[in-house]
C-alpha cells in the first residue's frame, strides 16, 4: 500500500508539479477576486491539487519511518483551516509550500552515467599468448602471470610488465597527461591505457577487480555514496517546529478558549518563507553562474562551494592549454642556423603520428608560409623516434636511445643544455643530420593566458590554491613557480588524488577540485565540491563533477567562489527575516489581532520579500580591478611544497622564478633551478 502511494506521488515528476501549480494559481486568483464560477469554492481546486499531495507525503513519512518534516506542520495547518472554514487560507498555504518544493526539486542534479562510461574503458577481450599459440579471451578471464600481447591502438587489458618490445603508451586515463610515454622491456603498464604504436608482449601482474581501471571505478562509486545531499533547514528543524506549534496552539486554546486563535497560530507557524529561503537563493545564484559560463549540476553545489578552504587544480588542460608547443630550438652545428634545423625537423616529422611530431609540424607551420617538402624516405621507430631522408641528407629525430642504437654520440654540451630544459618541465627531441648530433627541440605545455591572475584572485578570496597533478615534479614545480602556488603534489595517480583529498577533508578541511581528465573523476567525486572543464574535459570528468565550466574560461573561478559566499549570506538573511516574521505573527495571533486569512497573507508578504531578496543574486557581480594581470608582470618568491604522491616524499623548499610572457619563459633561467633547490633543501629526499 505504501509503495503504491509513493509511486503515485512520484508519477509525472516536474511536469505534473508545474501543471498543478499553474491550475492552482489561477484558482487562487479567481478566489481572491471573489469570482466563483463553480458550485463550490474555487479555492478547493488548490487545496485538492496542492494540499492533498502534502498531506499524503506527511502520512507516508510518518507511517514509513516516523519521519517528521515540515510537511507535517503544513498538513496540520491545512486540516485545521479547512475545519474552521478558512478555505482560502488553506489554499494559499498549500500553493506556497508546493511552489517551494518545486524550486527545490529544480535544483537537484540529474542522474549521471559517468560510472558506466568509466566501466566501458575496460577492454572486453585480451590476447593471451601460450608458446606459439595466441588466443583471444574475455578480459575478465585474465589471471596474474598470464602473457598477453597488445597490438597498436589496443587498450592494455591488465596491469603488468612489458617483456620484449618497445612502444609508446597513452596514459591520459591514469595521469591526465596527453603526451604518450615511451616504454620498453621491464617497464610497467596499467589497464585502461592505450598502446600507441608498437606491438609488445606483457606479463600480467594484476587483473580483473585488482586492476588500476577497476580500482578507479570503485573509488568513484564509493565517493558518490559518501557525498550526502542537501537537507532543507525547514526539514532539519521540523520536529521542534511541530512540537512548539502544537504546544503554542494548545496553550492559546486553553487560555483564551477560542479555537480560531489556535488555528491562526498553526497557520502562521507554517514555514512558508523558511522553505523558500534556500531554494530561491540557490536558483538565482545558479542563474548568475550560468551567465558566467558555469553549469551547476547539483542543487547544493554552491552551498558546499561556499565553505571550501582549498581549491585543488589539475595542471594539464586546466591551468595549461593541454597541447605541446615548441618552446626552443637549439643548434650545435656552427654552419646550421636554428631556423634551418627547425625546418629539417618539421620535414622529418611530417609523416609522424606521434603527438610530439605533430606538434613540431603544427608549430612550424604557424610561423612559416612555405610548404614543407615530403621526405624521400620515412621510418617510424616506436618508443624511439623517426628517421627520414630529405634532399639526400639523413635526418634523425627522437630520444637518446635512438641515437645509441644507431651508434651516434650526443656531446656533453648538448646533453647539459637539454637537461636544463628538462628540469623546467620540457620534453626534448634530439635532432641528428648526416649521422651527427645537430641539436634539439624543446616542447612544453603552456599556461593559459589568465592563469596567473586567476590564482592570485583565488588566493584573495581566502581560498588556498593547490596543484595536484599526475605530471612529474620538474614540470609541476616550474608551473607552480610561474603561478605562485605554494603547495604542489606531483606524480599523482587517480588513487593518489583521491586519497589526498579524502585525508585532507577528514582533517576538517573542505576541498574543491577542478580538473578535466578521466583520471580526475575520483577526486572530483570525493571532493566537497567538484568543477570540471566542459569544453576540453572528458565526459566522465563532466559526469563526476557538481559544476561544469562550459567555456573553459578559468577567469570566472574567483567570481564563482564569491557568488557562492554571497548566496549563503543571502540565505542567512532570508532565514533571519522569515523567523523574525513568524515570531511577530505568532504574537499577533495570540493577541487575536491576526485571523487565519490575515496570517496567510502575512506569510505571502514574507515569501515575496524572500523571493525579491534572492532575485538580486541574478545580476550580482564584483567589479573587477583594472590592474594588469599579465604573466610577465608577476615575479615573487614562493614557499613551495613539492610532493611525490606515489612514493609519499615531501620537500618544503623556497623557489623564486621569473616567468615571462607565453613561450618566452622557456628561454629564461630560473632564479633557482630545481636541482639547486634540492641541494639547498634541509629535507633532502
Amino acid at each position: 500500500m505504501l509503495d503504491r502511494l509513493e509511486k503515485l506521488l512520484e508519477w509525472g515528476g516536474t511536469r505534473r508539479d508545474v501543471a498543478l501549480l499553474s491550475v492552482s494559481g489561477f484558482a487562487l486568483l479567481l478566489s481572491m477576486l471573489d469570482i466563483e464560477p463553480l458550485p463550490f469554492g474555487v479555492a478547493w481546486i488548490a487545496i485538492v491539487l496542492c494540499g492533498v499531495p502534502i498531506v499524503l507525503e506527511a502520512v507516508l513519512g510518518l507511517a514509513a519511518a516516523w519521519d517528521i518534516k515540515a510537511d507535517v506542520l503544513v498538513s496540520i495547518a491545512l486540516v485545521a483551516s479547512v475545519i474552521i472554514g478558512e478555505d482560502f487560507a488553506a489554499a494559499e498555504i498549500a500553493f506556497i509550500m508546493q511552489l517551494g518544493a518545486l524550486l527545490e526539486n529544480l535544483t537537484v542534479a540529474k542522474a549521471r552515467a559517468g560510472i558506466e562510461k568509466l566501466v566501458h574503458l575496460t577492454p572486453a577481450t585480451a590476447r593471451k599468448v601460450d608458446g606459439s599459440r595466441e588466443e583471444v579471451i574475455p578480459a575478465e578471464q585474465v589471471c596474474a602471470g598470464d602473457v598477453l600481447r597488445v597490438l597498436p591502438g589496443e587498450t592494455v587489458p591488465a596491469d603488468g610488465v612489458i617483456l620484449p618490445g618497445h612502444t609508446s603508451i597513452n596514459q591520459a586515463v591514469m595521469t591526465g597527461e596527453p603526451l604518450p610515454v615511451d616504454k620498453e622491456a621491464g617497464d610497467e603498464v596499467s589497464s585502461g591505457t592505450v598502446n600507441q604504436f608498437g606491438a609488445f608482449d606483457m606479463k600480467a601482474s594484476r587483473a580483473g577487480e585488482d586492476s588500476s581501471i577497476q580500482r578507479m571505478v570503485r573509488l568513484v562509486q564509493s565517493a558518490d555514496a559518501g557525498k550526502a545531499g542537501i537537507v532543507s533547514l525547514a526539514d532539519r528543524w521540523a520536529t521542534w517546529i511541530v512540537v512548539i506549534a502544537l504546544a503554542s496552539a494548545g496553550l492559546a486554546w486553553l487560555v483564551t478558549g477560542e479555537l480560531i486563535r489556535s488555528v491562526t497560530i498553526l497557520v502562521v507557524f507554517c514555514p512558508c518563507a523558511l522553505v523558500l529561503a534556500t531554494p530561491t537563493a540557490i536558483m538565482a545564484a545558479i542563474g548568475n553562474a550560468t551567465r558566467h559560463g558555469f553549469l551547476v549540476r547539483e542543487g547544493d553545489a554552491l552551498e558546499r562551494l561556499a565553505s571550501v578552504s582549498h581549491l585543488t587544480f589539475d595542471k594539464t588542460g586546466t591551468l595549461t592549454h593541454g597541447t605541446p608547443r615548441v618552446a626552443a630550438v637549439r643548434s650545435f652545428l656552427p654552419d646550421l642556423p636554428e631556423q634551418v634545423l627547425y625546418r629539417y625537423a618539421a620535414c622529418a616529422e611530417l609523416r609522424s603520428e606521434h603527438p610530439l611530431g605533430k606538434a613540431v609540424v603544427r608549430c612550424y607551420r604557424k610561423g612559416e608560409t612555405r610548404e614543407l617538402p615530403q621526405p624521400e624516405q620515412f621510418r617510424m621507430i616506436p618508443g624511439r623516434g623517426v628517421q627520414a631522408v630529405l634532399d639526400g641528407s639523413e635526418l634523425m629525430a627522437g630520444n637518446l636511445e635512438l641515437f645509441r642504437e644507431n651508434g651516434l654520440e650526443v656531446p656533453g654540451e648538448v646533453r647539459r643544455a637539454a637537461e636544463q630544459y628538462q628540469r623546467e618541465g620540457c620534453t626534448v627531441i634530439f635532432l641528428g643530420m648526416e649521422r651527427k648530433a645537430a641539436g634539439f627541440i624543446a616542447l612544453s605545455d603552456t599556461l593559459r593566458e589568465d592563469a596567473v591572475s586567476t590564482i592570485r584572485e583565488v588566493a584573495e578570496t581566502g581560498v588556498v590554491p593547490v596543484l595536484l597533478t599526475g605530471d612529474h615534479g620538474n614540470a609541476a614545480a616550474h608551473v607552480a613557480g610561474q603561478l605562485g602556488i605554494e603547495r604542489v603534489y606531483a606524480d599523482c595517480l587517480p588513487e593518489d588524488k583521491f586519497n589526498w583529498i579524502d585525508a585532507f577533508q577528514k582533517e576538517r578541511n573542505q576541498v574543491c577540485m577542478i580538473g578535466d581528465g578521466i583520471n580526475d573523476a575520483p577526486a572530483l567525486k570525493t571532493s566537497h565540491a567538484g568543477i570540471a572543464m566542459g569544453g576540453i574535459g572528458s565526459d566522465i570528468a563532466v559526469d563526476a563533477a557538481d559544476i561544469v565550466l562550459v567555456s573553459d574560461d578559468i577567469r570566472e573561478l574567483p567570481h564563482l567562489l564569491r557568488l557562492a559566499r554571497r548566496m549563503m549570506r543571502t540565505i542567512k538573511c532570508n532565514l533571519t527575516f522569515s523567523m523574525a516574521l513568524n515570531f511577530i505573527a505568532i504574537m499577533l495571533a495570540v493577541g487575536g489581532i491576526l485571523n487565519p486569512v490575515a496570517g496567510a497573507l502575512v506569510h505571502n508578504a514574507g515569501s515575496v520579500v524572500v523571493i525579491v531578496n534572492s532575485v538580486f543574486l541574478l545580476k550580482w557581480g564584483r567589479k573587477k580591478s583594472m590592474a594588469p594581470h599579465g604573466a610577465g608582470e608577476y615575479r615573487a618568491p614562493c614557499g613551495r611544497m613539492i610532493s611525490s604522491c606515489r612514493i609519499g616524499m615531501r620537500r618544503s623548499c623556497a623557489v623564486g622564478l621569473a616567468p615571462g610572457p607565453e613561450n618566452a619563459w622557456m628561454g629564461r633561467e630560473p632564479v633557482l633551478s630545481f636541482s639547486q633547490v634540492r641541494q639547498g633543501c634541509p629535507n633532502k629526499g
